[in-house]
């Protein structure tokens, strides 16, 4: 429990920065903090989140409304000066990705809790790793494979993989587990890429770099909001989620950088392929990583 302290003269000291205070002062002077502090309850953590969250941030509700129903609407007013009526784009994409990197990992682990254990027939099963076309790895009817990789790494890949049915089946959940909990990181880096590649296609527009960050973040929002539909598996959901994403992207692309439609499909299908493959490269790597650590 909080209790009061005083300097030799009888004043006040706040707790917070130490500094001596009025007797009357409600608020210290120095650093804001409230004088007269007591045992905090859980209903005041609910209402302090409440009210400066869900109340201040009231923005928050406006720049989902209009990520949601407005493709582009969003960088564009947020790029035309339009800053305090919404969430900070990056601050939008963290509260978001989390929230469905939390929601995957959840229903991972409840799916696998509820499901019994899969044991493969390893010597009838072909069990792909890692497959890049150049780079490939696993399991052909017991037999380990590794091409394109070097022979210490592929070493490790099959002191890992060359186990008994329990305990691959083991390994596949941790290693669920871990690819979820390391995916929001590999996306943090991935998106910044993703605005590089909006600058390299739309370089005779001039923009800054931050101008097609905030694009990308707002893009990564709403793909990560899709992408919490989609995961469940509900029939006729999923399908419209991720039907939803191409639309999106391409009414989006097109309210924030204009120009003719034809142009724009021809630009986002090379962003496509070309972030698609780094996409996959990534994804890869980050697989491999948990396998081989």
């Amino acid at each position: 429990m909080p209790t009061k302290t005083t300097t030799d003269t009888g004043q006040d000291i706040c707790p917070n920065c130490e500094q001596a205070i009025p007797e009357t002062a409600h608020f210290c002077p120095h650093c804001g903090q409230e004088t007269r502090l007591r045992p905090p309850k859980v209903m005041e953590f609910l209402q302090e989140f409440a009210g400066n969250y869900l109340a201040v941030e009231g923005a928050l509700w406006r720049s989902l409304k209009l990520l949601l129903l407005k493709p582009g609407m969003l960088t564009r007013n947020y790029l035309a000066g339009q800053r305090r009526k919404y969430v900070l784009p990056l601050r939008l994409y963290l509260s978001i990705s989390l929230l469905a990197l939390f929601g995957m990992g959840t229903l991972f682990n409840a799916k696998v809790v509820s499901a019994p254990p899969l044991l493969l027939d390893i010597p009838q099963s072909h069990i792909v790793v890692l497959d890049l076309g150049v780079i490939s790895a696993g399991l052909d009817q017991g037999k380990f494979y590794c091409d394109g990789l070097p022979d210490t790494t592929c070493q490790r890949l099959q002191q890992r993989l060359t186990t008994d049915p329990a305990g691959l089946w083991q390994q596949a959940t941790l290693s669920g587990e871990r690819f979820i909990g390391s995916l929001g990181s590999v996306m943090f880096v991935l998106v910044p890429v993703f605005a590089l590649l909006l600058r390299w296609i739309y370089a005779r527009r001039h923009w800054r770099y931050a101008e097609h960050l905030v694009f990308a973040l707002h893009i990564h929002s709403f793909w990560f909001l899709m992408l919490c539909i989609a995961v469940p598996g509900l029939t006729f959901v999923t399908p419209a989620a991720w039907l939803t994403m191409p639309i999106y992207t391409l009414l989006a692309t097109r309210t924030v950088y204009g120009g003719r439609w034809s142009v724009t499909l021809l630009r986002l299908a090379l962003l496509a392929v070309t972030y698609t493959l780094m996409l996959a490269v990534g994804l890869s790597i980050l697989m491999l990583w948990i396998l081989l650590y």
